[in-house]
């Protein structure tokens, strides 16, 4: 970067702050702050003690931390800027996924490690790089940015961001911005800057099926009499049809003119094994960000070591689907319940439950000043023309600020890749990727200062 930036001020700014921001950034991965688990939760708030303190020592004039009734602390920090420049709301979140298994992982989860350029930890990648990306970008300015900033980091949004509607509903004014930046996404490679245009949907059900009042012996009674985990697996086969399509009926899916992906490449992102096919049809950036996914998360039955010769009476799965843009949450999950209840054979009793993960569909529209200052400063930071992407997973709270802010610019980038297994064993994040990305947000602030 130093080469690339010579007799630059704010470049040099930049990579000056780098190797404190990678100090902090391990700090706050040390932090197992899982939300979503309850034993987790006094780490969780260490986790938001931490940004806050972090955020006071770049230069904050205010910083709270504020916590919805039931919900995570989230840490809100402002930057006043020059009058008459606008207000940046830069987005991250510091909660993280549980890890999958301690044992699975290369090194520690929670002990950062740095192999081949890359650091691993839970969260050095989702979304703590996000968190220390606004940081290092507004000490590059010394705690004075050309823009107004808000830093606003919350507590759970690998939760859903449940309580999110009522910290914006309650702080409206204290959040309010012209462009908003969520800094929760993905480039396509370490040297190529994405904006992220489109998001699926996600929404999930719980299905149980009954067949008897209690076990009874499967040798005596099997033949006339099924068990409940049989006709389940048998619904949720109805899920797919042959070659891997959903196959669920009144789901949307569109295609576009996205150049198509190298599959080699792709499977080996992902770890596909040998031989697996891959599922529908169409490009893998349509199949991946455009089109319905579902996936069977958990069943409800007894382990294979516990297991015994009694026919079951009840049994009971998760089932997650990922909804194309322009779908609807609601329509989509009821479409999905009514097609596990056609599906349930032998006359088995069923129940269909709606789950806890709802999130909207959502596209944005990348045109207007606030792109123009994002594509022209990426580009500049990272040698590489801005692409625009989409993402097959969810963020949930992308259309909670749409909603509360319908004047704002929303952009969402990133500094993952599609080696940082985002929720996966052996998260990491790139570094020289990184120090690119806290580069392209400096750059950026500048750009929209100097645009009238």
């Amino acid at each position: 970067m130093a080469d690339q930036h010579a007799n630059d001020p704010l470049a040099a700014a930049v990579e000056a702050e780098l190797p404190g921001a990678r100090t902090d950034l391990e700090r706050l991965v040390r932090i197992p702050s899982i939300w979503a688990d309850p034993t987790h939760a006094d780490d969780t708030r260490r986790s938001a003690d931490a940004v806050a303190s972090l955020a006071r020592e770049a230069g904050a004039a205010d910083v709270q931390i504020l916590q919805a009734q039931g919900g995570a602390p989230a840490v809100v920090a402002r930057f006043p800027g020059p009058a008459g420049t606008p207000t940046v709301l830069l987005y991250a979140h510091h909660d993280v996924q549980p890890t999958g298994g301690d044992e699975h992982w290369t090194s520690p989860p929670f002990e950062p490690t740095e192999r081949a350029g890359r650091l691993y930890g839970r969260g050095a990648a989702d979304d703590k790089a996000g968190v220390m990306t606004h940081l290092a970008t507004l000490r590059a300015f010394g705690g004075k940015p050309p823009v107004g900033v808000t830093l606003f980091v919350e507590g759970e949004e690998e939760s859903g961001s449940p309580t999110l509607t009522a910290l914006l509903s309650e702080h409206r004014d204290l959040l309010a911005a012209d462009v908003i930046v969520i800094a929760d996404s993905a480039n396509p490679a370490t040297d190529v800057p994405a904006l992220t245009t489109t998001l699926r949907g996600l929404v999930d059900v719980v299905v149980e099926v009954s067949m008897l009042e209690r076990p009874v012996h499967s040798g005596v009674y099997g033949g006339p009499v099924g068990d409940a985990l049989t006709a389940l697996c048998r619904a949720l086969a109805s899920l797919h049809d042959d070659k891997g399509h959903v196959a669920v009926p009144g789901l949307m899916g569109t295609e576009s003119d996205v150049p198509d992906m190298d599959e080699e490449t792709f499977r080996s992102d992902v770890g596909l094994l040998d031989g697996v096919e891959l599922l529908g049809s169409g490009s893998i950036p349509d199949r991946a960000w455009l089109k319905p996914a579902v996936a069977v998360l958990g069943i409800d039955a007894p382990r294979v070591a516990e297991a015994s010769n009694v026919l079951l009476p009840r049994a009971r799965a998760m089932v997650s689907l990922r909804l194309a843009p322009g779908d609807d949450a609601a329509t989509a999950q009821q479409a999905l319940a009514e097609h596990l209840r056609a599906h349930v054979p032998w006359g088995a009793h069923v129940t269909v439950e709606p789950g806890t993960g709802v999130a909207e569909p959502f596209a944005l529209d990348a045109t207007g000043s606030a792109y123009d200052a994002a594509r022209s400063a990426f580009s500049r930071a990272y040698g590489n023309s801005v692409v625009e992407t989409g993402i097959g997973g969810s963020i949930p709270f992308i259309a909670e600020f749409a909603r509360t802010f319908p004047g704002a610019a929303v952009l969402v980038t990133g500094v993952g890749d599609p080696a940082s297994r985002w929720h996966g064993i052996d998260e990491s994040l790139d570094l020289a990727m990184f120090g690119r990305g806290v580069l392209a947000e400096a750059y950026f602030l500048q750009t929209l200062a100097a645009r009238p």
